[in-house]
C-alpha cells in the first residue's frame, strides 16, 4: 500500500488540479458513471463535533474511495486541527487497497474547488471584490478557488477574532498572493457585505452571519460551512432574493443544509425553487448567470464523489513521480 502524507500531496497537488479532477468527476456523475452512497454522520454533541464516513466509487475507471474524517471544533485549543481525515483508495477490480492518504487538505482543496467551479459560472465575469466571512479552515481553499477563475483587486476579511483575520491576510501573502490585491480586515459585516461582488462563508455558524438585505445586486454567494440541519449561514431574506441557487449534491443538501431546510419549513419556498446542482451547471444543462442584476448562490454541504475525485488524481501523480512510503500492511 502507499501511503501518502499532507506535505507529499501539497508538493503535486493544488487548486488548477483540483479544478480539472473535480469537473470531470461532475461530468461523469451527471452521466450515471458515479455509485455514491449516503454518507454516516456520528455526532459528538458535547463537543459540538461529528464523524463522517463517505464512500464512493467510480464505475467506468473501476476505482472507489472511502473518506474517514472528524471536525473537532475544540482542537486548536488543544494544538490539534478542526479538521482530519484520510482516504483510502481501493483497485474495483481486483479489491486491492492501493492507497492511504491524508484527506484534510483534500477536504479544502476539493471544496474550494467546487466553489471555484460555481463561480465561474454564477459570479459576474468583472467581479473584483471578494469578501470572506469567516477564516478558519476551511477558507484558505476558498479563495484560491475564487482566485482561480476571477481577476480579484480585493479581499475583505471578516472574522469574530480579528487576531485570526490577520494571519489568515499574512498566510494568503506567504502563499504568494500578490500585492496587486488589496487585503483589508473589516470589523463590521455589513459593511464588507455591502462592497462584495462574491462572498465565501466559511464558518459553523447557527446563526445568519450576514443580512440580507446587505447584499447588493449581481453578487454572488458560496456558502460551504454549515452541513448540519442546525446551521445557517445565510437568512430567508438572502435565499428569496436568489434568483439561482445551485447545490453540490441535492440528496446531501435535503438532508444537511440547515439554511434551506429552514427555507422549506416557511410558507412561501421549497425545494422545487433550486436552479439545479452542479454537475447540471458544468454540463450546461442548466444555465449559469444570465444577467448583471442577479444574486446567485451556491451551497456546499459536501459528497464523496467529490474526495473520489481529487483522491484519483493524487493516487495517479504519486503513483507516477514514486511520491509516498510503500509499505505492507
Amino acid at each position: 500500500m502507499l501511503i501518502i502524507n499532507e506535505k507529499e500531496i501539497q508538493s503535486i497537488y493544488a487548486m488548477n488540479e483540483a479544478l480539472l479532477d473535480v469537473e470531470q468527476v461532475l461530468q461523469a456523475m451527471a452521466k450515471g458513471k458515479i455509485d455514491n452512497p449516503n454518507r454516516t454522520v456520528i455526532e459528538f454533541p458535547e463537543r459540538s463535533a461529528s464523524s463522517l464516513y463517505m464512500p464512493s466509487a467510480d464505475l467506468v475507471d473501476e476505482m472507489a474511495t472511502m473518506k474517514a474524517v472528524t471536525i473537532f471544533p475544540e482542537n486548536p485549543a488543544l494544538g490539534k486541527p478542526t479538521t482530519q481525515g484520510v482516504l483510502l483508495v481501493t483497485d474495483a477490480t481486483n479489491g486491492e487497497h492501493l492507497a492511504l492518504m491524508n484527506a484534510s487538505y483534500l477536504t479544502r482543496l476539493r471544496t474550494g474547488a467546487l466553489s471555484g467551479l460555481a463561480t465561474a459560472r454564477l459570479a459576474r465575469e468583472d467581479a473584483a471584490v471578494l469578501t470572506v466571512i469567516g477564516t478558519g479552515g476551511m477558507a484558505f481553499e476558498q479563495v484560491l478557488g475564487v482566485l482561480a477563475v476571477r481577476n480579484i483587486e480585493q479581499i475583505l476579511l471578516v472574522n469574530p477574532t480579528e487576531e485570526k483575520a490577520v494571519q489568515f491576510g499574512e498566510k494568503l501573502r506567504s502563499f504568494g498572493i500578490k500585492e496587486e490585491i488589496q487585503i483589508e480586515i473589516i470589523r463590521d459585516v455589513a459593511v464588507a457585505v455591502r462592497q462584495a461582488d462574491i462572498i465565501c462563508c466559511s464558518t459553523r455558524s447557527s446563526e445568519p452571519v450576514f443580512d440580507g438585505k446587505d447584499v447588493k445586486p449581481g453578487t454572488h454567494v458560496n456558502g460551504v460551512g454549515s452541513y448540519l440541519p442546525h446551521m445557517r449561514e445565510v437568512d430567508f431574506e438572502f435565499i428569496q432574493r436568489a434568483s439561482k441557487i445551485v447545490v453540490d449534491d441535492l440528496d446531501g443538501i435535503k438532508e444537511e443544509a440547515g439554511e434551506l431546510i429552514h427555507a422549506a419549513e416557511q410558507p412561501d419556498w421549497s425545494f422545487d425553487k433550486l436552479h439545479g446542482e452542479l454537475k447540471e451547471l458544468v454540463t450546461d444543462n442548466i444555465d449559469g448567470r444570465t444577467n448583471e442584476e442577479e444574486i446567485t448562490f451556491f451551497k456546499c454541504v459536501g459528497a464523496a464523489y467529490f474526495d473520489l475525485a481529487v483522491a484519483k488524481g493524487v493516487y495517479k501523480i504519486a503513483n507516477e513521480r514514486k511520491i509516498g512510503l510503500r509499505t505492507e500492511i
